[in-house]
């Protein structure tokens, strides 16, 4: 049931004040007055009068005003444009209503409560005390803000707002204080909708005019004459964030169970919470006295961006943040279907005209978290643009169908933009590429997913139904002649290799990058000398072997030898927060995902942009393959290996600026290969007793990096397939060699690992050859020396808004990953978008 304050022609919604004579008593409480703006703040009076009478003077005509105004009050809020409020809470038998009260209490333009409400809940002999005083006892418990009645009121006795869901209505509607707004409430609503068998009899509901004072929420001024922040009641991220007082996060605290306190008792434990049926590796939100996470929010701070976009929330962020939560909860509840605004605005549970507010700057926020790739985001296939227009180019062209060309080209596609994707290989997916011809999904590219929890990938997992397989942490070390090597030794020389790594940190405190040195040779040869030395250890043989083993793993992590990799930049993203959590296997392959993200876009195969031109010295960029065919585009995205920019082998029309050439030679192109073997049966199944993986143990420093690692690629246990890595110093030794070369050599070193069994001749197997591969020749990028972290930044600028870079070698924070090529897809998406 609708209240009698529903349309413009009664109590709240009117503006004209009742036109009344001199002899009128102006308060007889008949006339009902806006609570909105005032057009005539004058009430017109009669010149002319009654018989009998003389013109009074002029200053009887002041007193008389003065008089009305003592029986009409303004609210006192300075530029509140009631000129007469109206009381909406009516909880007192003397409430003013739309008369005279001692003084308003503002809570926005249009809602304000009298003097006499206010002592009826305020005063402790009156009926509301208790009823103030239970709420405020919750409110204190839960929540950190001041428990005052103006906060109780917009909490407890504000009207609920609900916007009809007819398409050729969405009239704003305001219901009967008995009446509480429920999410399904809010997503059904019609005018004239009945409620407790009542019915509405008349007119169609939705003929009716909408209260004037919906009008003026919109106006920017409305938000800074707001009182009270919006706190919402049964939010999407209530859950996610049990730990924080609701209302530093835009929630009601008297909407949270009462342990919610004792919960948040303890906030030394970064605890995440529990939610039945999400995914473990969903967590956007951090916990108080957390870690650096990727990818994760503060729930009660703006963050750089965000305050970059919406300025007019950096002094009060409340309704942001409520918004923002709201909108981050709800999408990683359910990433498998598009959030909508309309699925947002029904769970926007909050009293009074703030709500109409709330509801109108959801489209803004939704579509700021759309663009930056927050939410709407992985695998998702639209109908209908998720931008509007303006956010949309005309024309986009994308050099590359990897990781970070799908990524973008999804995400521009989904943003309502046209677009070409040229690649030159007869296939997509980079260095991505999974073999299936040993009866399990191989990756001769990535196949390891590094820290889940937050991580684009299992976001993208999860939205297509794909099972990731958790690696284990146990990883035998075996040595040549087959002994497994004391747990012990291994962890002790892992202590001393942090350790040397340690001390390489703190060397390059106070180091610019003229004093690099390399990693290797140099650094880790000194601080391993000067440590032998002042401690008066010495490494037996064994330990000296580990110790190269654990170099050899630091080498597979840089994709290079040490004697390139710079000392003072090698690990320079693990200043930013990484991705945490478990490391899996991708049993079904990387492909899986790229192909299913470009499903439905413009790629063109077999059309290589190497050895040919990108144009932007006019008006459009034209791109010229080396077949001669050109396409002309607003703007392109250019996402090819870090190896071919070095190699000049686009040329750029004009030249790139030094800047930036300067940055792409300061990396390093990295290199590793893989080889596989397919066995009759799993010879190793007995020894590594369920291990994901074991090690190899070098037997000097002249084989390091020659099959370190074996992974074993079924974890059900059903084929017997077996892949290992070859690094470092290595890859330069088998370059040459023919694969059966390769896999005799790999044969040798698994005999002597399972020195006590036979192992059987491997039935199939493949070698890769990254170095050699034409459009990649490189497996990912590093520091070298001299370098510095700064330069994946340079490489990921845009030149003259024209043409734009992604791909691994241009993320800093997570380079070397398809989740960092992916992310930087998706940022140069959001960069083009917001052009």
């Amino acid at each position: 049931m609708l209240s009698d304050a529903d349309y413009s022609g009664n109590a709240s919604g009117a503006r004209r004040a009742k036109k009344r004579s001199s002899g009128e008593s102006p308060g007889d409480g008949q006339t009902l007055r806006s609570s909105g703006r005032q057009i005539n703040v004058r009430v017109k009076r009669t010149n002319n009068p009654p018989p009998g009478q003389s013109k009074r003077k002029a200053t009887d005509t002041e007193e008389e005003d003065d008089q009305s105004e003592k029986k009409y009050r303004k609210c006192e809020k300075a530029g509140c444009s009631a000129t007469y409020p109206v009381c909406f809470a009516s909880a007192s038998e003397r409430c003013a209503k739309n008369g005279y009260t001692s003084r308003w209490y503002h809570l926005s333009c249009g809602e304000h409560f009298c003097n006499e409400c206010f002592d009826h809940y305020y005063r402790s002999h009156k009926d509301g005390y208790e009823t103030f005083a239970s709420w405020k006892k919750v409110w204190t418990s839960n929540g950190k803000s001041e428990p005052s009645l103006k906060a109780f009121m917009a909490d407890q006795q504000l009207p609920f707002w609900v916007q009809c869901t007819k398409p050729d209505c969405r009239k704003w509607r305001q219901l009967t204080k008995e009446i509480q707004l429920t999410p399904s409430l809010a997503a059904t609503y019609r005018c004239g909708m009945k409620f407790n068998n009542i019915k509405c009899e008349g007119l169609d509901q939705c003929s009716q005019p909408e209260d004037l004072r919906v009008a003026e929420v919109t106006d920017s001024w409305w938000h800074s004459m707001l009182i009270l922040p919006p706190l919402f009641k049964e939010s999407p991220a209530s859950p996610f964030l049990t730990a924080y007082y609701p209302d530093c996060v835009g929630m009601s605290p008297s909407g949270s169970p009462s342990n919610m306190s004792e919960l948040r008792a303890d906030h030394c434990r970064a605890v995440q919470p529990q939610i039945p049926g999400l995914c473990p590796y969903f967590q956007p939100f951090y916990q108080p006295n957390e870690c650096g996470k990727a990818l994760c929010v503060r729930p009660d701070m703006m963050e750089l961006d965000e305050l970059y976009e919406f300025p007019e929330f950096s002094r009060d962020p409340t309704m942001y943040l409520a918004l923002r939560n709201l909108i981050l909860a709800s999408w990683h509840k359910n990433c498998k279907e598009l959030l909508t605004s309309q699925k947002c605005a029904m769970h926007i549970i909050v009293r009074g005209l703030v709500r109409v507010r709330c509801v109108q700057e959801m489209d803004r926020v939704l579509h700021f978290m759309i663009r930056k790739g927050l939410i709407n985001t992985g695998v998702l296939a639209v109908k209908q643009p998720l931008l509007p227009e303006r956010h949309s180019s005309r024309n986009i062209i994308i050099i590359g169908a990897g990781a970070s060309g799908l990524a973008a080209a999804r995400q521009l596609h989904n943003f309502g933009t046209q677009l070409v994707v040229l690649e030159a290989r007869e296939r997509i997916g980079g260095r991505v590429w999974d073999d299936t011809s040993l009866g399990v999904t191989v990756g001769r590219g990535a196949q390891i997913v590094n820290g889940c929890v937050n991580n684009p990938i299992a976001l993208m997992c999860e939205q297509m139904g794909i099972k990731m397989h958790k690696l284990g942490e146990r990883c035998d070390l075996f040595q040549e002649g087959g002994q497994v090597t004391d747990p012990a030794i291994d962890k002790r020389m892992e202590f001393h290799f942090n350790a040397i790594l340690d001390v390489v940190s703190e060397w390059r405190k106070d180091k610019t990058q003229n004093q690099d040195t390399p990693l290797r040779g140099e650094k880790v040869q000194e601080v391993k000398k000067n440590f032998l030395q002042e401690s008066g250890i010495q490494f037996t043989e064994l330990e000296e072997k580990v110790l190269q083993f654990h170099l050899s793993n630091l080498e597979y992590a840089c994709g290079s030898t040490l004697d390139q990799v710079s000392a003072r930049s090698w690990d320079h993203n693990e200043f930013f927060a990484q991705f945490s959590g478990d490391h899996t296997l991708l049993t079904k392959g990387y492909s899986a995902l790229l192909h299913k993200l470009a499903e439905g876009l413009d790629i063109r195969t077999k059309c290589p942009v190497c050895n040919s031109a990108i144009d932007y010295s006019g008006d459009v960029v034209k791109v010229t393959s080396s077949n001669g065919s050109q396409w002309k585009a607003q703007k392109v995205l250019v996402t090819v290996p870090l190896t071919l920019l070095q190699r000049n082998l686009i040329q750029f029309n004009p030249p790139l600026p030094e800047r930036k050439l300067k940055a792409i030679h300061s990396l390093g192109a990295g290199i590793i290969e893989k080889i596989a073997l397919q066995f009759p049966y799993r010879f190793w199944d007995k020894k590594i007793q369920g291990a994901d993986y074991f090690g190899h143990i070098p037997p000097g420093t002249d084989k390091r990096g020659m099959f370190s690692v074996f992974y074993d690629l079924d974890p059900q246990g059903k084929q017997a397939v077996l892949m290992s890595v070859i690094t470092g110093e290595a890859v330069p030794a088998v370059r040459d060699m023919e694969d059966k070369e390769v896999v005799d050599e790999c044969m040798k070193v698994l005999r002597e690992l399972f020195k006590e069994q036979e192992v059987p001749e491997p039935l199939h197997f493949f070698v890769t050859h990254w170095s050699k591969d034409m459009w990649s020749q490189m497996s990912y990028s590093f520091v070298k020396t001299g370098g510095s972290g700064e330069a994946y930044d340079i490489l990921a600028e845009d030149v003259q808004g024209k043409v734009f870079f992604a791909g691994e070698a241009t993320n800093r924070h997570f380079p070397q990953t398809v989740t960092g090529a992916y992310l930087s897809g998706v940022r140069e998406a959001s960069k083009m978008a917001a052009m």
